[in-house]
């Protein structure tokens, strides 16, 4: 977790306002860094601190689900003692993006992106045959819009 007090006025300038509306410019960092008064080197910096520090882990766009290429939830069955065997192998597709364990039968839970259902597929059946357990593929049925910007008060 982020300490508070680590964070620089730059830092919790970055993160508040750059959740929404991040410019989409040749140079978007030289932008940012016009915008707040600083040079593009310190918004680099203080944008690679804070994800050493944990306080964000990627700076990227959100695409509408399908609009561009296709994705799935994936999950598997694993057995406890090869657990963390069998996360690691899911891990190494290229196309799953991230994974976790959840408190369920289905004990890992993993999303696949790839730039159609045919490719989607394809990864889950290549983690079937390196795993031998066959994945649920749970795809997108209906969309919502859930806005994951939040006010951040350093108070």
């Amino acid at each position: 977790m982020t300490d508070l007090a680590e964070l620089t006025n730059l830092d919790c300038e970055l993160l508040n306002t750059y959740q929404h509306d991040f410019p989409l410019v040749p140079n978007p960092y030289a932008c940012i860094a016009e915008q707040l008064g600083v040079s593009e080197g310190e918004v680099l910096n203080s944008l690679e601190r804070l994800k050493e520090m944990g306080a964000i882990s990627r700076i990227g766009a959100v695409v509408t689900p399908h609009r561009a290429g296709w994705s799935t939830l994936g999950a598997l069955k694993i057995p406890v003692d090869d657990f963390d065997e069998i996360a690691h192998m899911v891990s190494q597709f290229k196309e799953v993006n991230h994974n976790y364990e959840r408190d369920h039968a289905y004990n890992l839970w993993f999303v696949v992106t790839a730039p159609n259902v045919e490719a989607v597929e394809g990864v889950l059946s290549d983690i079937q045959s390196m795993t031998g357990l066959t994945p649920l593929n749970l795809p997108l049925e209906q969309a919502y819009h859930i806005d994951l910007g939040f006010a951040l008060k350093w108070h």
